[in-house]
């Protein structure tokens, strides 16, 4: 976070890259710093870039009309939950090559381990019986199922593959013959034709003939010239002039014909050879009709096999789901048990050094006693007297810290015994959870129709809505076990503590998804500063994946990318919204960005507020925002929207909060509870305290310590404040972040603020878009590939090195120091440093580097280090934000060997970067086998939005549902 502008460092041996802050564009994005290793490549070049290919291909599938059915059947797609690579091919139109596995080699690597004894029917009735031993067993027996399935999903690509390849070349074969066909047809007409045209003119010759041998038969009149008999004749000097000139043009043609005529037969004889080729040939083709009918009949047994294994592989995938889940909380039980032993031996350790310092405190008062008889005998002794008595308080300090120490540990101790508790207690309800859907036969029927007699009751009394009843006499059809349960607990109890109770069950029923509305100033891809967009995209992607209503309003950016909204359009509505003591008219723009709904507010003020060429960095920016958050506020209300989450984000969405309980809340939008995140809590949005009014909001009651006033100002008001202040529920962008922007160096002024609410404060860690950011699929590297193939890694490397013109020679040599501006490494051979934001680069150095360096002072969250692990590049981060809450340092022993994925260190200093670095190098040169492991490994790790959108899925659920119960009591 040192530095502001984007920069990309590249070397032989390492590369550096920074954010982008080079324009006014920029608002908080941390610093972050790159290095990319560049080893010898000895691999050969493997294009993973198939598009074409398939597109070529599938255009001479269609040339026919005969062969639809197999070009159809070859653009069909996979859909396997286990293999993200071959499903995004597929989808795409992309045949992947894989190495195939032979039917007989999926049944011998199967043996004992079949489907069909991975899990019996006693293990699916109940599964909380077995030990954690059997679902690990269950668990491998799963995978290797899957892998051999997988394996022959492969053998049916392949051959798939295979016969596609054989119809293309037979169907090439059938339109050359056709063509070849056709031209002979053509050729033998215009052959006919031609014979035609010769006999006719030999007939004519023939008539001639006949008229001159005649003619010569009589005597010679006046006028008329003789007749010779021979054609030689004609030629000589004494025939008639007249006669002798018509005749010889006669011959003339006569001859052109003669040698026209042989040719066209010369050309018939050839056309009538090619004829009874193609004859042949029809015999061939019938031939080659029967193999594909052959080929179109395996394809289909081929398809058939495929659609059985998927179904036995979706089959397999909630047992897995589940097994996994379990099996990372059994781990992380393991983590806490491991940690809080580990601390229980400290503080016995510490305890017994307390007790030997007791022994010798003991040793010394008696020491002293002595010393006091002889106190008036000698001055020497009492001087050791007084050496004594200081030895003895330097014991007692030391005594008194070992009992703070002590103390300290045994605190942490039982903490973390009570977390293992909690853990415990939250596995066994879990466990007890999956018989819940199991009806209740242990109770009689007249129980249940009490329970039915007891909900009309409460209907008649008005205790209950109507919906309300009607769900919970579901759930007394179904004899629910929940509803059993919660009876029981409510014996004791009172009426209302019972409706209270049994209403909590049905809350989370009563909608199949959340309502949620982000309200922002940003949003990937079309308006896009820092990280903000990506959450804001990438949070309400995956929670529309989840089932739930996700919607977005936005301000109308004059430099947003409008290319990326292509069905955005204006309705037919005019939006007011109060500012300044007046009305002011809006136009409503609607669109979809990344399959979500935006809404896109264009407010028609006459200062412009959003057509000034920049996203920030305008005088007035508290102005714009204000308006901006009421106006979208006032959109809800006017469509009669009842969201059940308001989310906000950052100071220029802040005022939402206070603008929704003190104005909108009583005209009737208060359904929803609000979310803020804040994304950087070094940007607040502090104004004089009379700037508030301008929306709407009452300066007087709001300007007070316990709600906007600045911690720090008593005249100005802080946004980011009102926010925590007014929020149901409050986050940033990591959980180290949360916990150092609590104290008052991390807290920019209102660390005080968030331990008063630390209730409703936590920290969620950051996600990756998955598709951007897939080496596997990306389109801007030379070569694809993943982390089971990552030999096109070298050939990306030597790509960038041509793009930035650096030396290929000595690869293997890192620099470690650098310095200078741009162009004092502009014709270094193994450096380049550039001062720009270029997307397309910097997808070619993650894939380039095989070391990122992040030595960020501090860092809210930072995608940086997912991404690059996400690229097969070892990061090398300090240990801050969300930086150390992604990477965890491969020679740490604390960490379990799962989660050690980079290197990491403390002090923001040369010598603490230099040891990380030190560490990766060594292990890089001398070890290349483990650290090819280690790129493996960080390249499995999922870093997308799916967990951190799970985290927001339970806040947003339980704030609703205690929203709900409120409402109802």
């Amino acid at each position: 976070m040192a530095v502001r502008l984007t920069t990309w460092f590249v070397t032989q041996g390492l590369t550096i890259s920074g954010s982008n802050s080079t324009s006014r564009h920029c608002s908080n994005s941390s610093s972050r710093f790159s290095f990319h290793c560049t080893p010898a490549s000895s691999c050969k070049l493997r294009h993973r870039n198939l598009s074409c290919y398939c597109v070529n291909k599938r255009q001479r599938l269609k040339k026919k009309d005969s062969v639809e059915q197999s070009s159809t059947t070859a653009d069909f797609q996979l859909n396997g939950d286990d293999d993200s690579e071959s499903e995004n091919a597929s989808s795409a139109g992309v045949v992947v090559p894989i190495e195939s596995v032979s039917d007989d080699e999926a049944r011998t690597a199967n043996g004992d381990d079949s489907i069909s004894t991975a899990l019996t029917p006693s293990d699916e009735a109940n599964p909380s019986a077995y030990s954690t031993q059997d679902l690990v067993d269950m668990i491998r027996n799963a995978e290797k199922n899957i892998h051999i399935l997988n394996q022959a999903r492969v053998n049916a690509l392949e051959d798939l593959d295979k016969i596609l390849g054989e119809k293309e070349a037979l169907q090439g074969e059938m339109n050359a013959l056709e063509m070849r066909l056709a031209e002979t047809d053509a050729r033998i007409r215009v052959a006919a034709q031609e014979k035609i045209k010769v006999e006719l003119l030999e007939n004519q010759l023939d008539e001639m003939r006949n008229d001159l041998n005649l003619n010569s038969g009589g005597g010679v009149e006046r006028g008329q010239v003789e007749i010779f008999e021979n054609e030689n004749e004609l030629f000589n000097e004494e025939a008639p002039v007249p006669y002798r000139t018509s005749i010889n043009a006669l011959v003339t043609n006569l001859n052109a014909l003669r040698l026209e005529n042989q040719s066209l037969r010369s050309d018939v004889e050839a056309l009538r050879e090619e004829l009874s080729y193609v004859k042949n040939t029809d015999e061939r083709v019938v031939m080659l009709e029967k193999q594909r009918s052959t080929l179109e009949s395996a394809l289909k047994e081929l398809e058939l096999k495929l659609s059985v294994s998927q179904e036995d592989v979706s089959k397999l995938s909630n047992l897995k789901v589940e097994c996994k889940g379990l099996w990372e909380k059994v781990e992380s039980l393991q983590l806490l048990l491991d940690k809080s032993t580990k601390q229980a031996d400290q503080a016995i350790t510490v305890l017994q050094q307390n007790q030997e310092i007791r022994k010798k405190v003991d040793k010394l008062e008696e020491s002293l006693e002595t010393a006091n008889i002889y106190k008036e005998s000698s001055e020497k002794m009492q001087q050791y007297n007084e050496l004594m008595q200081q030895k003895i308080k330097l014991m007692e300090d030391r005594l008194q810290r070992s009992d703070e120490e002590i103390h300290s540990y045994v605190q942490l101790y039982q903490e973390s015994v009570e977390e293992f508790q909690d853990t415990l207690n939250t596995l066994k309800e879990e466990s007890k959870r999956r018989a819940v859907d199991e009806p209740v036969d242990d109770m009689p029927w007249e129980f249940w129709s009490r329970l039915l007699l007891m909900i009309d009751g409460w209907l008649f009394e008005k205790k209950i809505s109507m919906d309300d009843a009607k769900v919970l006499r579901e759930m007394v059809w179904k004899r629910d076990r929940r509803l059993r349960d919660s009876y029981m607990a409510c014996k004791e109890k009172n009426v209302n503590e019972a409706v209270s109770t049994f209403l909590k069950l049905i809350s989370s029923q009563t909608s199949p998804g959340l309502h949620v509305v982000h309200i922002a100033a940003e949003m990937a891809p079309v308006a896009k500063v820092g990280g903000l967009g990506d959450v804001v995209a990438g949070l309400g992607k995956a929670l529309q994946k989840k089932g739930h209503l996700v919607e977005i309003i936005l301000p109308k950016y004059d430099c947003m990318q409008y290319d990326r909204v292509p069905d955005l359009m204006a309705l037919d509505v005019v939006l007011e919204s109060y500012f300044d003591g007046r009305l002011f008219k809006n136009k409503v723009w609607v669109g979809t960005v990344e399959g979500l709904p935006v809404y896109f507010i264009e407010p028609l003020h006459p200062d412009k507020f959003f057509w000034r060429g920049q996203f920030y960095g305008e005088r007035d920016d508290f102005k714009r925002f204000s308006f901006f958050s009421r106006a979208a506020l006032e959109l809800l209300l006017q469509s009669g929207k009842k969201p059940d989450i308001i989310h906000c984000h950052d100071w220029q969405t802040a005022f939402v909060a206070p603008l929704y309980w003190d104005l909108y809340a009583p005209k009737g939008l208060n359904s929803g509870r609000i979310c803020f995140t804040c994304h950087n809590f070094e940007y607040q949005g502090t104004a004089r305290a009379s700037e508030l009014a301008s929306c709407g909001l009452d300066v007087h009651q709001l300007n007070r310590p316990d709600r906007m006033q600045d911690n720090s100002a008593h005249d100005r008001i802080n946004a980011v404040k009102g926010a925590v202040v007014f929020s149901n529920i409050v986050t940033t962008v990591s959980p180290t972040y949360a916990q150092e922007v609590r104290t008052a160096e991390g807290g920019h002024g209102l660390h005080s603020t968030l331990n008063f609410h630390s209730k409703k404060f936590v920290g969620i860690l950051n996600g990756i878009d998955a598709d951007a950011w897939n080496p596997a699929t990306d389109a801007y590297l030379k070569v694809q590939y993943s982390a089971n193939d990552r030999q096109g890694k070298a050939e990306n490397k030597e790509a960038l090195r041509r793009i930035l013109r650096l030396s290929s020679a000595d690869v293997k040599r890192p620099l470690r120091e650098f310095e200078g501006i741009a162009s004092h490494f502009a014709n270094h051979d193994h450096i380049r440093l550039i001062l720009k934001y270029d997307d397309s680069l910097s997808h070619t150095i993650y894939a380039a580097s095989d070391m990122f360096i992040i030595p960020s002072i501090f860092e809210p969250c930072g995608l940086t280090q997912m991404i690059a692990m996400r690229y097969g590049s070892i990061p090398i981060a300090r240990k801050t934000g969300g930086l150390n809450d992604s990477v965890f340092d491969v020679d740490d022993d604390t960490v379990p060997l799962q989660f050690r994925n980079g290197y990491s260190f403390l002090t923001p200093d040369e010598q603490g970067l230099n040891g990380a670095m030190e560490r990766a190098f060594d292990l890089y040169t001398n070890n290349p086998d483990i650290w090819q492991q280690l790129v493996q490994k960080v390249m499995n790790i999922d870093f997308s939005w799916d967990t951190s959108a799970s985290q927001y899925e339970e806040l947003y659920s339980k704030s609703v549902a205690r929203a709900r119960v409120a409402a109802r009591t």
